[in-house]
């Protein structure tokens, strides 16, 4: 093999080599960069969790707090219903207390307009014609 074949084979090794260890390099300073990241993100991370169960117990809490407010005023709701249908019966009451007012106010007139006919037909005598 000639000699000029070596070299150039020796220099190809030597520029393969370099550009291996470059590559290494790299990859080394890529994965001390995310391992910062990673530290940093995780630094982070531990208040935001924190922060996230308070909002949780937060959201548990108003959820509680809003499920009884309904539940009452399905309670006062019901309430109300239970008056009206009260209100309603004495309403349906009262008008039935006019209507038999307005029933006793007819008997009492058409018992008038009989006295008085009564009454005309006696002094009259029965003929028809008035005196």
């Amino acid at each position: 093999m000639p000699v000029w074949f070596s070299l150039v084979l020796g220099a190809c090794a030597v520029a393969v080599s370099i550009a291996v260890v470059l590559a290494v390099l790299s990859a080394r300073r890529a994965l001390e960069r995310t391992a910062a990241i990673l530290a940093v993100v995780e630094h982070e991370l531990g208040p935001l969790a924190t922060e996230a169960r308070g909002l949780t117990t937060d959201a548990r809490a108003l959820t509680q707090e809003t499920t009884h407010d309904v539940r009452r005023a399905g309670e006062v709701i019901e309430r109300v219903g239970d008056a009206a249908a009260g209100l309603s019966r004495v309403t349906n009451g009262l008008a039935g207390l006019a209507r038999a007012g307005q029933v006793v106010g007819l008997v009492a007139g058409l018992r008038r307009g009989v006295d008085v006919f009564v009454d005309r037909l006696r002094k009259n005598g029965g003929n028809g014609h008035g005196e």
